[in-house]
């Protein structure tokens, strides 16, 4: 069984298409949260993601879309505010009943956004090694929030954060995703790029801060 991964699409249309079309044929699709935030295509987004996603998990920011105001990052709350009053009452009822965590696979990988058992830790590729004791008898899972891809398997047991589709931070501005192969227990990182220059365009022409589109230009 081959699964296409999501995670961390963060408004980004044209990124989130860009993916869509380099992805190989796979069996299913799955999205580890953060539909929303940051760039200024949520609604298409999220329009899109409920579409072709056979299971997501809830992100922070899809939890906390209602209550922008608690974000001390200027960016990460101006994303909010601008996805919350752009979403329908059917989009953001949509987020807000999205369950934290998940399975695929007939319950063989284990689907979250952050930390398995600590809701909004982040986890660090160097951090991997500490997850698999929450695995019980799961042979892995998948997981984002950092925005930072990589892959590892540890005590037989594969691990996976595929990047994030629409702000990349690993110093590789493209589009990150990845395809895991369930029948061999194994994963592709995949990449591919987009056009940056669009969602800078999209956002000189609403009221976020340029810098939400500018940072795409180096994956930062």
């Amino acid at each position: 069984m081959y699964v296409g991964i999501l995670s961390d699409v963060h408004g980004n249309l044209p990124a989130l298409e860009a993916v869509l079309e380099d992805m190989p044929a796979v069996d299913s699709v799955v999205c580890v949260g953060d539909v929303v935030g940051y760039n200024p295509w949520p609604a298409a987004c999220v329009d899109r993601v409920m579409n072709i996603a056979d299971d997501i998990v809830q992100g922070n920011h899809d939890r906390m879309v209602h209550t922008p105001h608690v974000y001390s990052n200027p960016l990460a709350r101006a994303g909010l505010e601008f996805a919350k009053r752009q979403l329908s009452h059917e989009q953001l009822r949509w987020l807000e009943q999205l369950p934290r965590k998940s399975t695929v696979a007939e319950d063989q990988f284990l689907l979250v956004h952050d930390h398995p058992n600590i809701q909004d830790r982040y986890v660090f590729p160097p951090e991997f090694e500490t997850l698999t004791k929450y695995l019980e008898d799961r042979r892995g899972l998948i997981l984002g929030h950092t925005h930072v891809q990589h892959a590892a398997t540890i005590d037989d047991k594969l691990l996976i954060n595929p990047g994030s589709v629409g702000q990349p931070r690993d110093d590789d501005p493209r589009a990150a995703y990845a395809v895991l192969d369930t029948d061999e227990q194994s994963v592709e990182l995949r990449r591919t790029r987009y056009d940056v220059d669009a969602v800078i365009s999209k956002v000189e022409n609403t009221e976020l801060p340029i810098e939400i589109g500018t940072r795409l230009l180096d994956g930062s």
